[in-house]
């Protein structure tokens, strides 16, 4: 008997978020849902998908981490990309967001939890986010790294779902 209710995914399967398996975890799922989804919860000032920021993390990333960064915010294909400043107040998101990342790592081999480089990553790419694709801060970002010095192309999700995908199988191959 499976934990909480299940949702559909895009290629049909039931997934339960709340009690996932790494064999119910499929890559076609995670390359579309992530690409359909805006980063910044929308607010941003043309459409980029946290597929085509996963790209680009694991393009920056040494060759031991690309699988794990390309994979960082998997879970949010089944969980919703929710923006840094609302989680640690969503009671228990913690909790479930690491159980599927630890299957979603699981799964296809890689280390979960993310390892500091890949945290650093992710933060340095926050500068080239700020400065390329959202409206003048109102206040400062206080980014604790320096900008990966990225241009963002903003794929439209087509584009992010075939780059995402592409970059899986050469990271897998």
């Amino acid at each position: 008997m499976r934990r909480g209710d299940w949702m559909q995914t895009y290629t049909g399967k039931q997934f339960w978020p709340t009690d996932p398996r790494a064999e119910d975890v499929e890559i076609r799922d995670i390359a579309h849902a992530l690409s359909l989804m805006c980063r910044y919860n929308g607010h941003c000032l043309r459409f980029y998908s946290v597929a085509e920021h996963s790209v680009h993390i694991a393009e920056a990333a040494p060759p031991e981490l690309k699988l794990a960064a390309l994979l960082h915010d998997a879970s949010e294909a089944y969980l919703a990309d929710i923006i840094r400043p609302v989680k640690p107040f969503l009671e228990n998101y913690s909790a479930i967001e690491n159980r599927l990342m630890l299957m979603i790592s699981k799964r296809f081999g890689f280390q979960w939890p993310m390892p500091d480089r890949l945290k650093q990553l992710d933060n340095a790419i926050l500068a080239d986010e700020r400065d390329q694709i959202m409206a003048t801060p109102p206040a400062n970002w206080n980014l604790p790294e320096a900008p990966l010095g990225i241009t963002l192309p903003c794929w439209s999700p087509a584009e992010a779902e075939i780059e995402f995908l592409h970059a899986f199988w050469k990271y897998t191959a």
